[in-house]
């Protein structure tokens, strides 16, 4: 029995907040303890997407945002003539990047498709991928990270007691990626990251997956197995040794056209194969654990409000199919279960102890080491350079 069941709590999140808590436009609400309303009961997510987002998404869907990719799309082939690839993608199983993977293929250019291997990978995932290079015909390079590394950075996070439990494998991917491309002489990554989805998203229930310090002094504190082939990528390499001297970019190419999540699940589901996980980055049996157990039970943070609001905001979803969505658990109760005891088991501890975890005190980010002020002057300066 665990500690949640103890306690006569069912596995899954409370009903959405109501009134003056929650967003009247999108479903946001105070879980986010940073959100603020305006005079009308509009969050400021909404006012910096109508400010910021709404631009970029409104010349997506012009006749811009794809005469753009187009010249971006012939610059990419110039740069790679004559290599065996003139770009990388990454590819988790996911909704967003096995559609990137498809226009990718569309548009007539040569991946290198990269996958890390964290070991949470789900049999549908695996089914999903495969489906995926062998329909395109395209090259597959896996990462396969060793497991008592992973494992252990992983339950540094745990006892760490950190909102963002995931950092392990996204920063894991990310250094991937980027070696990778260092390996084969590619200058360009093109990433599933877009606005349409993925506008909203509240800063204090995570943190920036990419610090390298911040991961790196977790596990000094809590870890006890040595980082040796675990990949790193330092703030240095990423904003200034990849693009300034290796002439490295990234390309978010959902943001140059029309994005609809419904119409790209479709589309791969009948070309590719590819089959639904019933929730956003489920393809990863620890992220589904992570998003609809962990942080809605230990945060009270429920990532699917972020998800639904991005989409509401972006014209994908209405605000009443949200709401009717969030009074539904985040997965089925037996099934989160056995996620926290198989998390448990893999990661090397017993249900008790992960109920302790559980029951820890939450930290903040801001509790350990980062470099959370130099990301914050990069993105002041691009502000600046923008304008």
């Amino acid at each position: 029995m665990s500690v949640l069941q103890a306690a006569g709590r069912k596995p899954e999140i409370l009903k959405v907040s109501t009134g003056r808590e929650v967003c009247v436009r999108c479903v946001m609400d105070v879980s986010d303890p940073d959100i603020t309303f305006d005079e009308n009961g509009v969050c400021n997510h909404c006012r910096q997407f109508d400010l910021v987002y709404k631009p970029v998404l409104e010349r997506a869907n012009s006749s811009e945002g794809p005469a753009r990719l187009a010249t971006l799309v012939e610059g990419i082939k110039a740069q790679g003539a004559g290599k065996d690839y003139d770009c990388i993608i990454g590819i988790s199983g996911g909704v967003d990047s096995t559609y990137v993977a498809w226009k990718v293929k569309e548009l007539g250019l040569r991946p290198l498709a990269v996958h890390f291997d964290s070991g949470w990978n789900s049999e549908l995932a695996v089914a999903n991928i495969e489906n995926l290079v062998k329909r395109l015909g395209f090259d597959l390079h896996t990462f396969v990270v060793d497991w008592e590394e992973m494992a252990d950075l992983q339950l540094a996070f745990f006892k760490a007691s950190l909102a963002n439990c995931d950092i392990p494998t996204d920063h894991g991917f990310l250094a991937v990626l980027y070696h990778t491309a260092a390996k084969y002489g590619v200058k360009t990554f093109i990433g599933g990251g877009n606005i349409a989805t993925e506008s909203i998203l509240p800063q204090a229930w995570g943190y920036n997956a990419g610090d390298r310090r911040h991961l790196r002094a977790v596990h000094r504190r809590f870890g006890q197995v040595p980082l040796k082939t675990y990949p790193t990528l330092s703030f240095f390499d990423r904003y200034f040794w990849f693009p300034a001297i290796k002439g490295f970019r990234e390309v978010r190419l959902l943001n140059y056209l029309p994005y609809d999540k419904n119409a790209a699940k479709e589309l791969i589901t009948r070309e590719l194969g590819w089959r639904d996980y019933g929730g956003k980055h489920y393809e990863s049996i620890f992220t589904r654990f992570f998003q609809a157990y962990y942080l809605p039970q230990k945060f009270g943070f429920d990532k699917r409000k972020a998800h639904f609001s991005s989409l509401i905001v972006s014209g994908q979803m209405s605000r009443e199919e949200a709401l009717q969505e969030l009074n539904k658990p985040t997965a089925p109760a037996d099934l989160l279960e056995r996620d926290r005891e198989f998390v448990a088991r893999k990661i090397g501890i017993t249900t008790s102890e992960m109920d302790e975890i559980l029951a820890l005190p939450p930290k903040s980010y801001r509790d350990y080491p980062s470099n959370e002020w130099l990301f914050k002057l990069k993105n002041n300066v691009l502000r600046h350079l923008r304008k």
